[in-house]
């Protein structure tokens, strides 16, 4: 039995040692390959944003500096390249470039500070703050490019998140895990409503990503609509319209990986982003910029192959793992519904909220327009009374919608049909269960009550979430 045991001892030093040495020679190449010098380049030509450099040899996605005649460094990204050329989108201004700047590649990979210490904070495209608080001395530095998840491994959407909202959590109940997408013109108080799931949700990390907002809408949302409670659990991503494209961009992506690692902690993430059609401007500028032709309204088609590459980073993580529950908002531009952008998050969310305009010219806020909005994992998360419930609403509030005009010029006649009347007897209640103040909080189980209360219906014992 010894010299079998000194015999595994041997096989096992053996081992030992092979391992390291295979682990000392890929670090040696690693090392060959940082210290290696790459070629630098010329600045050749400038066209709007679009640089054109010579002699470089970067791959897409990779960044470089350039010299200005003012001595500073203008960081850029390689967007493209035609032959010997290289397209670059600069991270700044462009002030200080001359003809045939020199041009000097930079580490490949982009990488931001993570951790806890970002709590309460507010970080631009770059991870830098912004709120003048100090420096951010996290605890990790991680690639903004996410690790993709296998969707055999990710846990399904079973429970649901509490947002504060009544409309919500009683007609559209949203599940952790879930993408939806709010679908919203201007002025029909879409920033108050992301305002209102900051201040009461149950989730235990916010993170808002103000992507191409106006300047003054990004310091109002942070001081105004954040309250001192909900900031404290709350990372802000802000990046203003005056940004160059490939920040706005980024913008994105930077809220996205935040959110990622919180999730690999663990956590329950409401990732609010703000908004997925700046976004897809972003690299819709990107994209003509370098000779990519429009396809659908001005949109490219690689636009539309990005905004799945950005969505599908949301959601469940690994079974038994956090989540990142993720609302995104989409400008309807004119308050067009088939506009492409919101056509095509239509296609790959798990459901959209519309906010109608018509509903907030009647002062009725959040002003959610519930026959046009779905919840698509609402049957997985809330009992079958609770859905049922939620359908005979809906149902009502159609009726009586249908009929609006009818009622309007005088011709409805009480007693014609029972179920218009029905309709226009409980209207006012119905108005009043989907007003909200943005102060107010409407907790899961309280909406739920709230809902049988209004039908007239018994509320069965239980949880709305059916676990």
């Amino acid at each position: 039995m010894s010299e079998v045991i000194h015999e595994l001892k041997q096989e096992s030093r053996r081992q030992l040692s092979l391992g390291l040495k295979d682990r000392l020679s890929q670090s040696r190449q690693r090392i060959d390959e940082t210290l290696a010098p790459q070629p630098e380049g010329r600045l050749s030509r400038m066209v709007g944003m679009t640089l054109e450099a010579e002699g470089i040899r970067l791959p897409v996605g990779g960044r470089a500096a350039i010299h200005t005649s003012t001595g500073k460094r203008l960081a850029a990204e390689v967007v493209g390249f035609n032959g010997e050329k290289t397209f670059l989108m600069p991270e700044g201004q462009l002030e200080g470039l001359i003809p045939g700047a020199r041009i000097e590649p930079l580490e490949q990979t982009r990488r931001i500070a993570v951790g806890s210490e970002l709590l309460g904070r507010v970080v631009d495209a770059l991870g830098k703050p912004l709120d003048g608080g100090g420096p951010i001395r996290a605890s990790e530095a991680v690639s903004i490019e996410g690790r993709p998840i296998n969707p055999l491994t990710r846990a399904p959407v079973t429970e649901s998140l509490d947002v504060g909202i009544r409309a919500l959590n009683g007609l559209l109940s949203v599940g952790r895990g879930q993408r939806i997408g709010l679908f919203a013109g201007s002025g029909v108080g879409k920033s108050v409503l992301l305002g209102m799931m900051t201040r009461h949700t149950e989730a235990d990390v916010i993170v808002v990503g103000l992507i191409g907002e106006r300047g003054r809408e990004v310091n109002e949302f942070i001081h105004d609509i954040l309250d001192l409670e909900s900031r404290k659990r709350t990372v802000v991503v802000a990046v203003p319209a005056d940004q160059s494209p490939l920040l706005r961009q980024h913008g994105a992506w930077v809220s996205t990986r935040i959110a990622e690692y919180f999730r690999d902690q663990g956590l329950n993430v409401l990732l609010l982003m703000d908004s997925l059609t700046r976004f897809a401007q972003a690299a819709r500028e990107i994209a003509m910029a370098i000779g990519e032709p429009p396809a659908t309204k001005g949109y490219s088609a690689s636009v539309f192959a990005r905004l799945p590459q950005l969505v599908e980073r949301a959601g469940n993580g690994d079974t038994g793992g956090g989540s990142i529950t993720a609302f995104y908002t989409v400008l309807a531009e004119g308050d067009d519904q088939n506009d492409p952008i919101v056509d095509s998050a239509r296609a790959i969310l798990d459901g959209h909220v519309v906010l109608s305009r018509e509903i907030a010219e009647t002062g009725r806020y959040p002003a959610i327009d519930v026959g046009a909005s779905v919840s698509r994992v609402m049957s997985a998360v809330v009992t079958p009374e609770h859905q049922r419930a939620a359908f005979r609403f809906r149902g009502i509030l159609s009726t009586y919608a249908r009929n609006r005009d009818l009622i309007a010029v005088g011709a409805y006649r009480k007693g014609s049909d029972a179920a218009l009347d029905e309709a226009v007897a409980m209207q006012p209640r119905l108005e009043d269960y989907l007003r909200q103040d943005r102060l107010e909080a409407a907790g899961l189980e309280q909406s739920r009550q709230a809902l049988f209360e209004v039908l007239g219906l018994q509320p069965p014992a239980g949880r709305s979430d059916g676990a």
